[in-house]
Parts: structure tokens; C-alpha cells; sequence
């Protein structure tokens, strides 16, 4: 391939990495904590824990899990927003050689049990908000062992009871719940220390984490990624943010939640490396409790999706706080709107740049350089050891700024789809480039463009939403005969899902069909918009158009 981005490579940034020295993320980890021990990693609800601290918690973790039996390869399920208990957890099922399985918190109880069977998870950590989902479906699962935390319980004994109590009983965001024979996660990690933790042997095409997507298409399934996809993508981001970032000196905001592989790879692992401070935002959507709480730190890196950035430009308070110290803003997950981005420049100082990623990438395929001073509509440069190619239907590279699909090949893409090994050959050119199901194109200095989704999918804030889900979902109240979910234009969340229905029953009304996709989807899923139609349009086999009704409004 003509390595054309070369051209425009950032200075400083080497063209390839090298992780051969990085025998697992454990690694990465431990170096980490040993070179910044005293240090604080993370923040949350303004309770602070250092490198050293969290070495020694996951540590504990690991030690509950091989005190249960759990072998190498095991799944653990993480279903929580941003808590103390995320990384620990993370951490300490990595330590005990197990593999991790992260869930969100808002799936519908039809949603988790899915990825529990599909994954085989035997262990789970669950916020006790969403105890109650758990325990409608885990009959059905193959779980042994079930560690209910409550939102405090890492925030010390009089902080912590006091955030529980309002939890449970203020706002009464707590549905009552029982699972018999579960544990709280500080007396997990108790008899994890008087267990002790065993070192595993760790290899680097050893799966650490099972990332649930649609892929490009279909069902929810989990993207295999090994030590070596997830270790590599955090030494090229690594390589890309140095030439800017300070080792010790960085507070990076996580508002993104820590499940999503965005947050995930860049905030969680990747300024772990450098010994920066996490500040955890428990609950992005509460944007007044956000600015608050970035008030009180000299916040240096931000990362966000389009929306995120959008909600907080439209906070009084927002455009009030010191942007003084503010280093560097990266958009991903999504596209980011060109206003937005010129607002957020003029708001902050700080321009607002792209990345462009999937989850089978672990996510990093482009970032744009760092040091550029205006947004430019690019998703980037091809990061170090990642090759980029634009491709017609037929597989064949198309030249110079033609459009085709984005097919991207390097060290952190996915080892393949979890127990689905048809899908994972369909995912892949016979050359070993992904099909990512996004068209785009590459300019002359080599920047990559995206211009629309190849496949069906819809971009709710940055989360995919598959059509098929959301069809099946309708389909199943009696008063519909068809359905057909599309995206639309949504100014706050980028698209939202618009269905057209034709009605079994004439007395179903557009609210009926939400009320009832409430139970079967989360939030982000369920249809904003509803049309309906006396028939739909049809392929000459009998398959539904959806390009029709997209170009039909």
C-alpha cells in the first residue's frame, strides 16, 4: 500500500510500535503502579485513590476470584457507571487471568441476559441500582457468583453511607432486589487479601476482554480482544499524545463511561501509562453536577462525543469555569459537528479534535495530530503500525479522494467475533483488513474523511443502534404486522431512531410503541419518532428498503 500518510506524519510520532517487550496489559499495569505509586489515579465524588492503593485493591480482587476457582480464560462481567470499584474490578480480573466482560448499566433484563449467555460469564460486579434487571434473568445464566456494590461503598464510611442513603432513599434510584448468596465488594476484596493473589501466566493473544457491538451488522456480539490488540492501541495513542501530554502532571475528565471502549482504552489505560489523575463523572447526563464537580480540579485533557460537548456548551455555568490549564480535547465515538467544535474552540481555547475508531480496533484507527490549532472535518491520521486502504464493493482499492469503505489493518484489530467464526470471516478482507461498514475517503496529505455508514447502523451519542434490535423489539407488540427502524437527523443526540409501522390493530398510537419498547430496549434504542404507513416498501424477494424510507424522510 502506498503509505501516503506518511507525509503528514506529526513529528515525534514514530510510524510503528513495538510491543514486544509488554508481555500483557498486567504488565502495563504493574509498571504503572510501581512508577507512580503515590500518586492519585483516580477521583470520585471527591475521594481520591492512589496508584498505590489501587495496585493493592485489584490486587484483593484477583486473590476473591482465584479464591472461587475461577481459571485463566473465565469471563467476569463489570455492569457499573463510573466508580472507585470499576477499576478495581477491571484490574483484578486482568491480574487473575480472567477476562472481562463489560455490561451497561441501562440494558433491559432481555438485553443482559443475552450477553451473559453468549460471554458464559460465571462471576459479575453490579451496582446495586440495576440488581433488580440482574435478577430477572440470572436463572438463565451461567453465573456462580454475584458481588452487589452499592454507589458509596468505596467513598469511605461516613461519605459513602451518606451517598447511599441518598441513593436508596432520597432519590430512590434503588428497585428492591434480591439475589441470594451475593456479596458486597469491600468483603470480596477482604477475603481476597486473606486468600492472596496468585500470579498467572499471561500470554499476549490471551483474550482480556470480550467488547459487545453489533459489529457492522446484526446482533449484539463480542469482539475478542487480546493483550496484544488492547496493549498495542495503547502504546499508538500513547505515541501520539506524548509529543503534548506530561507524565505525572495530566487530569484527564472521564465522563465517558469506563464500559464503552472509547473511555476504556483512552482514559482508563492509556493515561494510566503517563501517571495522570482520572476524575470519574458518575453520571454525565446530571451536565449541571458535571460542571460543578470540574470546578474544583485544574483539568488538563477532556475527552467526549459530540453530544457531550454540545450539552455542556449550552451550561451557563460551563462557559464560567478557568480553561486555563486545558491541554488537549478529543471527540470520538461519533462525528463531531463543525459549530460545535468552533464553539467549544472559542469557549475554551482548546480546539476540538477528531478520532475515529470501532470497537473491534480496541478503538484507535486515526487520530487527528495534537497540535493542530482548528478543527479540520478530518477523522485523522492513521495511527502508528495502522494501514488504511479505501475500498469499492469488490474489495478493490479506489484512488485518491473516491469514496469507498474504510478497511483498516494493524496490531489492535480484534483476534475475531466471540464463538461466531462465520461473522469474523465475513468481517475480513482475505489481506487481513477490517471492514468497518463506514465510507470515507483519504485526501491528498493523507487525513481520512468520513462521509456515511455503508451498512443500516444508527449513531445514537456515540452508541450504536442496530435496526434489526430495534425491529424485532416493535415486532413484538400484537398490535403491529411490520416494522422498519431507520436514523434521522437528531440536532442533541446526532441521529435518533425514527420506525414505520403498519398497524395490526388501528388503535395503536405512536405512544403505545414507545411504552412498550421502554422494557425490551435501552434508553438510547427506543424509536423518538413514529410513522405510520399502510404498507412498506419491499425488494422483489420481499425484503424492506430501508434506503427507501431513509430518502423519504
Amino acid at each position: 500500500m502506498d503509505r501516503i500518510w506518511l507525509k503528514s506524519y506529526p513529528q515525534g510520532v514514530p510510524s510503528d510500535i513495538d510491543i514486544e517487550h509488554i508481555p500483557s496489559l498486567v504488565a502495563l499495569f504493574e509498571d504503572a503502579c510501581r512508577k507512580y505509586a503515590d500518586k492519585v489515579a483516580y477521583i470520585s465524588m471527591g475521594k481520591e485513590m492512589t496508584y498505590r492503593q489501587l495496585d493493592e485493591d485489584s490486587r484483593a480482587f484477583a486473590g476473591w476470584l482465584q479464591s472461587l476457582g475461577l481459571q485463566k480464560g473465565e469471563r467476569v462481567a463489570l455492569m457499573m457507571p463510573n466508580l472507585l470499584q470499576y477499576p478495581v474490578a477491571l484490574f483484578g480480573t486482568l491480574r487473575a487471568g480472567c477476562v472481562v466482560v463489560n455490561c451497561n448499566p441501562l440494558y433491559t433484563p432481555r438485553e443482559l441476559e443475552h450477553q451473559l449467555k453468549d460471554s458464559g460469564a460465571t462471576a459479575i460486579v453490579i451496582v446495586e441500582n440495576f440488581a433488580a434487571t440482574l435478577q430477572q434473568v440470572i436463572g438463565h445464566t451461567a453465573l456462580k457468583h454475584v458481588v452487589v456494590t452499592p454507589l458509596g461503598e468505596m467513598l469511605g464510611a461516613l461519605k459513602g453511607t451518606l451517598v447511599n442513603l441518598a441513593v436508596r432513599h432520597v432519590k430512590k434510584m434503588v428497585p428492591a432486589w434480591s439475589l441470594p448468596g451475593s456479596l458486597r465488594f469491600n468483603a470480596a476484596l477482604a477475603a481476597g487479601r486473606a486468600h492472596g493473589w496468585k500470579r498467572v501466566a499471561l500470554d499476549r493473544d490471551d483474550i482480556a476482554f470480550l467488547q459487545y457491538t453489533g459489529g457492522t451488522t446484526g446482533v449484539s456480539k463480542g469482539a475478542m480482544l487480546t493483550h496484544a490488540n488492547i496493549a498495542s492501541n495503547v502504546v499508538q495513542a500513547h505515541a501520539w499524545i506524548s509529543p503534548v501530554v506530561r507524565e505525572g502532571q495530566e487530569l484527564i475528565v472521564t465522563a465517558l463511561p469506563l464500559y464503552h471502549i472509547f473511555a476504556l482504552t483512552a482514559n482508563c489505560l492509556t493515561f494510566l501509562m503517563i501517571g495522570a489523575k482520572n476524575l470519574l463523572i458518575v453520571n454525565p447526563r446530571d451536565i449541571p453536577g458535571f460542571v460543578k464537580e470540574w470546578a474544583k480540579y485544574p483539568v488538563t485533557v477532556v475527552t467526549g462525543v459530540n453530544t457531550l460537548f454540545n450539552a455542556l456548551l449550552n451550561n451557563d455555568d460551563f462557559h464560567k469555569l478557568d480553561f486555563s490549564t486545558m491541554r488537549v480535547t478529543l471527540g470520538g465515538g461519533m462525528a463531531v459537528q463543525a459549530p460545535v467544535a468552533e464553539r467549544w474552540l472559542q469557549t475554551t481555547g482548546v480546539p476540538l479534535l477528531q478520532a475515529y475508531g470501532l470497537t473491534e480496533t480496541s478503538p484507535a484507527a486515526t487520530i487527528n495530530p495534537l497540535d493542530m490549532h482548528e478543527f479540520n472535518g478530518a477523522i485523522g491520521l492513521p495511527i502508528s503500525s495502522t494501514e488504511i486502504v479505501i475500498r469499492d464493493d469488490d474489495g478493490i482499492d479506489v484512488p485518491g479522494r473516491q469514496v469507498g469503505e474504510i478497511c483498516i489493518r494493524g496490531p489492535q484489530v480484534m483476534k475475531g467475533y466471540w464463538n461466531r467464526p462465520g461473522e469474523t470471516e465475513n468481517a475480513f478482507h482475505p489481506d487481513g483488513y477490517l471492514r468497518t461498514g463506514d465510507m470515507g475517503y483519504i485526501d491528498e496529505n493523507g487525513f481520512v474523511f468520513l462521509v456515511d455508514r455503508k451498512k443500516d447502523m444508527i449513531l445514537v451519542s456515540g452508541f450504536n443502534v442496530y435496526p434489526n434490535e430495534v425491529e424485532e423489539a416493535v415486532a413484538m407488540h400484537p398490535g403491529v404486522i411490520d416494522v422498519a427502524a431507520i436514523g434521522v437527523p437528531d440536532e442533541r443526540s446526532g441521529e435518533a431512531v425514527k420506525i414505520f409501522v403498519v398497524r395490526k390493530d388501528p388503535r395503536v398510537t405512536e405512544q403505545d410503541l414507545i411504552e412498550h419498547c421502554r422494557g425490551l430496549l435501552t434508553g438510547y434504542k427506543i424509536p423518538r419518532h413514529v410513522e405510520f404507513r399502510d404498507d412498506l416498501p419491499r425488494t422483489n424477494v420481499g425484503k424492506i428498503l430501508r434506503r427507501a424510507l431513509k430518502e423519504q424522510g
